[in-house]
C-alpha cells in the first residue's frame, strides 16, 4: 500500500541537515508564534526528512522518518531528555510526569503504572459508560436549539472520567472544584507554556506582563483545586488503590513539607492536564471529521446499533466496535493529540546520517510523520479504511506514533482509547452533531492539538 522510499541508512556522516538560511530566522520565528504546524510542514516539504531550523540562538533539528523516530525515542532514548517546549513548560507545570526526566521520572512512572494495567481498566468500564451517558444527556438537552461547544463538552467528559477512574473523586460534584474552574486554570497555564516555548524561556516570569499576571492567577487557582482534593482525600481516605492516594503517599517521602507540597501539586496538575486534554482533543476532531463525511457517520451508527443495541457499552464490546476504533485511529493520524515530541541530545549523536551535537534541540513531529507521502497514500484524505484489520501494509512501526514511543509511551493510552470508543459509539447511535456553516475547524498546536476557539455544533436526535 505504501510507496517505497529509500531507507534512512547512512552512507556517510554529514555535519548538519539542510535548512533555511540564517537570514530566514525572523520569518521562522513569526511562524513559530502563529503557525507552528505550517512551519514544520513547509520545512519537510522543502528540505526532506532531516531539517535544521535556526531561530535566533537556537537550532532545531527536525527529523521526519520512521527510522529517525525509532532511534531518538526508543533505541537511543537514554541519550536524550525532554526538550523544547516541555523543558520551558517545567517553569510553569513543575516536575510532573510530563516534564520530569531521569530518576524523578522513573519513580513517578513506577508509582502510577499499576493504575493503568488492563485488568484494572476493565473494571472501570461502568464508570466510563456512566460519564458517557451524562454527556449524551447534556447534548440531547440542546437538541433543536442553538449550538453547543462540543470541544467544551468533551473536556467536561474527560475530566469527569479522569476524576472517577484515577482519583476516585467526582470533580463535577465538587462545587468550586468543578470543570470550569479547572478548565480556566489550564487555559492560562497552556498559554504561558507556549509563550515560554516560543520565547525560549528568555522572558522573566516576574515581569508584570498581562500574560504573566493571568498565568499567576491560573496557577493559584490550580493550586487551590489540587490542595482541596488532597485535603479531602486525607480527611476521607480510600483503600489506597487510586492515583491521588498513591501520590500523597509518595510525596510524604519528600525531605521537607514544602518539597512534598510542591511535588504533589506538580504531579497532580500534570496528570489532570495530560489525562484529559489529549482525549478531549481527539474526540473533538472525530466529531468534526465524521460530520464532514456522512458515509463514515452512517457506518459508525450501524455498527453501534448492531453491537450495543440500546444498552451502555462495556469492555467486552471493544473488540466488536472495529470500525469505531478504525475511525479514531485515522483521526489521530490526521490530528495526533501530541503533535510534537521534543528532546535535547545529552551527548552527541548521529541521526539519519547527520551529526547531532550535544545540547541540540531535536524534534519528532507525529503531525508531519503521519502525513509522510512515502508511507501514507493521499495523506490529507480522511480514510478510516487504512486501519482495517484485513488491510496489509508495509508501513514501518514508527510511521504512526499517536501516543509517542519508547519508554515514554503514553501510560494512559488504553484508558483514552476505551473512553473515546465508548463516547463515539454512544453519541453517533443517538445524536447527529452538525457543524456551523462557514465555521472551519482550525488546528491549534498547544500542548495538545486542539480546535482553535472551540467547536460549535448543533444537535439533532436520531
Amino acid at each position: 500500500m505504501a510507496v517505497q522510499t529509500r531507507p534512512a541508512a547512512r552512507a556517510r556522516v554529514r555535519a548538519a541537515p539542510p535548512g533555511p538560511p540564517l537570514w530566514a530566522g525572523p520569518a521562522l520565528f513569526r511562524q513559530l508564534v502563529s503557525d507552528r504546524l505550517g512551519m514544520l510542514s513547509d520545512a519537510v516539504a522543502r528540505y526532506g526528512d532531516a531539517v535544521r531550523l535556526t531561530i535566533g540562538p537556537k537550532s532545531l533539528y527536525l527529523f521526519n522518518h520512521p527510522d529517525h523516530a525509532k532511534h531518538v525515542l526508543a533505541d537511543n532514548n537514554a541519550g536524550y531528555r525532554k526538550g523544547l517546549g516541555l523543558a520551558e513548560a517545567r517553569r510553569v507545570l513543575g516536575d510532573g510526569l510530563l516534564t520530569s526526566h531521569g530518576q524523578v521520572w522513573r519513580d513517578q512512572r513506577k508509582a502510577i503504572q499499576p493504575l493503568f494495567q488492563n485488568k484494572r481498566l476493565a473494571r472501570q468500564d461502568t464508570v466510563i459508560a456512566e460519564e458517557t451517558g451524562r454527556l449524551v444527556a447534556r447534548l440531547r438537552a440542546h437538541a433543536g436549539g442553538g449550538p453547543v461547544d462540543v470541544a467544551h463538552e468533551m473536556t467536561a467528559l474527560t475530566l469527569g472520567v479522569l476524576g472517577r477512574t484515577l482519583l476516585e473523586a467526582d470533580l463535577s460534584a465538587c462545587g468550586s472544584l468543578g470543570h470550569g474552574s479547572i478548565g480556566h486554570g489550564f487555559e492560562g497555564v497552556q498559554d504561558q507554556a507556549m509563550f515560554e516555548m516560543v520565547t525560549l524561556g528568555a522572558v522573566p516570569l516576574w515581569l508584570p506582563l498581562p500574560l504573566h499576571l493571568r498565568f499567576r492567577r491560573s496557577r493559584r487557582e490550580l493550586h487551590r483545586v489540587v490542595d482541596a482534593l488532597v485535603a479531602h482525600r486525607i480527611e476521607h481516605p480510600t483503600g489506597g488503590d487510586d492515583l491521588l492516594s498513591r501520590l500523597i503517599a509518595a510525596a510524604g517521602q519528600a525531605p521537607d513539607e514544602r518539597a512534598a507540597r510542591d511535588r504533589l501539586r506538580a504531579e497532580l496538575i500534570t496528570i489532570l492536564l495530560a489525562g484529559h486534554e489529549t482525549t478531549a482533543s481527539t474526540l473533538s476532531w472525530a466529531f468534526h471529521l465524521i460530520d464532514r463525511h456522512p458515509a463514515v457517520r452512517e457506518r459508525l451508527r450501524e455498527e453501534a446499533v448492531s453491537v450495543l443495541g440500546d444498552r451502555p457499552p462495556t469492555v467486552d464490546d471493544l473488540p466488536r466496535l472495529t470500525y469505531t476504533t478504525m475511525v479514531l485511529e485515522e483521526v489521530m493520524r490526521l490530528y495526533p493529540p501530541v503533535w510534537a515530541l521534543t528532546r535535547v541530545a545529552v551527548t552527541g549523536d548521529e541521526v539519519g546520517g547527520y551529526r547531532v551535537p550535544a545540547g541540540a534541540d531535536v524534534l519528532i513531529s507525529p503531525y508531519t510523520l503521519h502525513r509522510h507521502p512515502a508511507w501514507w497514500r493521499e495523506p490529507e484524505r480522511f480514510d478510516p479504511g487504512r486501519f482495517a484489520p484485513d488491510v496489509r501494509s508495509d508501513r514501518p512501526r514508527y510511521a504512526y506514533i499517536p501516543f509517542g514511543a519508547g519508554p515514554r509511551f503514553c501510560v494512559g493510552s488504553h484508558l483514552g482509547m476505551m473512553e473515546a470508543v465508548f463516547v463515539l459509539a454512544s453519541v453517533v447511535r443517538e445524536l447527529r452533531l452538525t457543524g456551523l456553516p462557514g465555521r472551519p475547524a482550525v488546528p491549534e498546536a498547544m500542548l495538545s492539538l486542539r480546535v482553535r476557539g472551540g467547536l460549535p455544533m448543533t444537535v439533532g436526535v436520531l
